[in-house]
């Protein structure tokens, strides 16, 4: 295991995860109020889950999550939110398909991650492959959510022209 390469990568990916994370809660704070509402704030907590988990492998690993990393994926998430939409005053639909795409890439992200950890796990025996096949599921499952709602928001706004 090279853990000069292992520190910075998971450091990457908390960063990636924290922006991640808040991206998802915004996401279902945006549809609170939409039949699908339950399922945002569902998945936001899982994928908040996620991160918790990674920290947890940082721990076994005895990696330290390296501060600065935390908080530049925080503020990425923040100024992203800072794009053109057409919009002034309120949310675009556009704005929907968009963040949708930037969570299904997060996601993709993460997927890789927990692949890429199986050997770590196998070489280290502090992470559980099992585990690690079980996040891996949880991933892809996470995506199909993903996809899914990207599909409803993109014929809501392309094709039918709504908010």
């Amino acid at each position: 295991m090279h853990r000069d390469a292992l520190r910075i990568y998971l450091n990457d990916h908390l960063a990636g995860a924290t922006s991640g994370a808040e991206l998802a809660r915004r996401i279902a704070r945006a549809h609170g109020s939409s039949p699908r509402a339950a399922e945002l704030r569902r998945l936001a907590e899982d994928i908040a889950e996620d991160r918790s988990t990674l920290l947890d492998v940082m721990g076994t690993l005895g990696i330290a999550p390296h501060r600065y990393k935390v908080c530049a994926g925080w503020a990425a998430e923040k100024a992203a939110r800072l794009k053109p939409n057409g919009r002034v005053l309120r949310r675009a639909g556009l704005s929907t398909i968009v963040e949708l795409e930037t969570l299904r890439m997060g996601i993709q992200g993460k997927y890789m991650l927990w692949r890429a950890l199986t050997p770590v796990a196998r070489e280290t025996g502090g992470l559980g492959t099992a585990r690690l096949d079980e996040l891996v599921g949880r991933a892809k499952s996470q995506m199909a959510v993903v996809e899914d709602l990207h599909l409803t928001a993109a014929d809501t706004v392309l094709r039918r022209g709504g908010a």
